[in-house]
């Protein structure tokens, strides 16, 4: 009895007085929640993305649908709403300190007034086009060819971003390029609104030049972050936010003004269908969702890449058309279905490849999975101080 309570003490006394296991497994524990938080935030930007960009195109249907015909006055609403940001930059500032990379070199303002200045100017001719095509377009077939988005993103990637294009990435953007080509052959979207088959063809062409600007943009976001700003904080986003929006909303309100939509803004509003203020409030929700959007979009561009926050944009997909057959009464033919299967058949093969290459990530960085705290090199340790007394 005595000897096991010898043998009881000799084993807590060499529990504590090698930290070197409790060390191991708060570090651990730490990983696991750090890798919990950052996923968690990767979840809530997810749904920002989803859900902004949805409202936000079922919002500028209804604007069109209802009187609204301003090609440039539905760009401005896209980009002025970034002041609603202010508030929350402001008051998170103090608390998001933390630099995912930071090399202490100081940028030049000359190059960041660039970086700005080139993103605001394709941003605010991208949401132009992105006008033009959601006016003569149904809402459902303008979502689906914005899928496209996803293969020009991982285009130009591969050439700014070093990304590397395996079969099943491949795979996923033949996948969306076909199911947004697909449309092109859709008979039926002629009959919409009696738009003619020349303002249809135009509506199609002006949207795939908006997802390939999207796509653009995104990777010069990108490789802004990696090449030009050198950081990647709180802060630094923000400004990226901000600064872009202020520029592209200047080049928005200066195409309002040059060409001369802006002297019909007033008896638009009057003889809008469901009122003067439905009116403006579907301009200001129409502005806040899109900064929703916004702000998840960068984020995931900041926390992944941007063919990840692209991605995540396409995952979208089966929400806008859903919506639009319900609110809108938008036909769901085969070849939309088609479409659709073949849009979100691609999403799931790039989610499924970013699956692999994390699992390979951390395999290969040994990151010890849940129980790791029973590790053989703990069990080695605690069996030779059980031993010691035995000698």
């Amino acid at each position: 009895m005595k000897g096991d309570q010898e043998l009881q003490v000799i084993v807590q006394h060499g529990k504590e007085s090698d930290p070197t296991v409790e060390e191991e497994r708060n570090q651990t524990g730490e990983s696991h929640s750090n890798r919990y938080k950052r996923w968690l935030l990767v979840s809530v930007y997810t749904f920002f993305v989803i859900s902004g960009q949805s409202v936000a195109t079922i919002l500028g249907r209804l604007y069109y649908d209802n009187g609204g015909n301003s090609k440039w006055l539905a760009t401005v609403v896209q980009l002025v709403g970034f002041p609603v940001l202010l508030p929350y930059y402001l008051l998170s500032s103090k608390t998001h300190t933390t630099t995912h990379r930071d090399d202490g070199k100081a940028v030049l303002h000359r190059n960041r007034v660039l970086v700005y200045l080139a993103l605001g100017v394709l941003v605010g001719g991208d949401c132009y086009l992105y006008s033009i095509g959601l006016l003569y377009l149904p809402v459902s077939t303008f979502s689906l060819i914005c899928a496209s988005q996803l293969a020009f993103n991982a285009f130009f990637s591969y050439f700014l971003n070093s990304q590397k294009l395996t079969p099943i990435i491949l795979n996923s953007l033949l996948l969306l390029t076909i199911s947004s080509t697909l449309l092109a052959f859709n008979s039926e979207e002629s009959n919409f609104k009696k738009v003619t088959r020349g303002q249809y063809v135009t509506s199609f062409i002006c949207t795939i030049g908006a997802s390939a600007g999207y796509g653009l943009s995104l990777s010069l976001q990108q490789l802004a972050f990696s090449k030009v700003l050198k950081r990647q904080t709180f802060s630094e986003v923000m400004d990226l936010i901000i600064y872009v929006s202020l520029v592209a909303s200047c080049v928005s309100v200066v195409g309002l003004f040059a060409s001369g939509e802006w002297e019909t803004l007033s008896s638009e509003m009057d003889s809008y269908k469901l009122g003067k203020v439905s009116y403006v409030m579907n301009l200001v929700w129409t502005a806040v969702t899109w900064q929703v959007f916004n702000i998840g979009s960068t984020w995931l561009i900041f926390e992944i890449s941007s063919l990840f926050s692209n991605a995540i944009g396409v995952l979208g997909l089966p929400v806008v058309p859903a919506l639009a057959v319900i609110i809108f009464h938008d036909k769901m033919n085969g070849l939309k279905v088609i479409s659709m299967i073949l849009a979100i058949w691609g999403f799931m093969s790039y989610v499924y490849q970013h699956y692999l290459d994390d699992k390979n990530l951390k395999k290969s960085l040994g990151i010890p999975t849940t129980g790791s705290s029973d590790s053989p090199e703990a069990k080695g340790s605690s069996a030779q101080k059980i031993q010691t007394p035995a000698s």
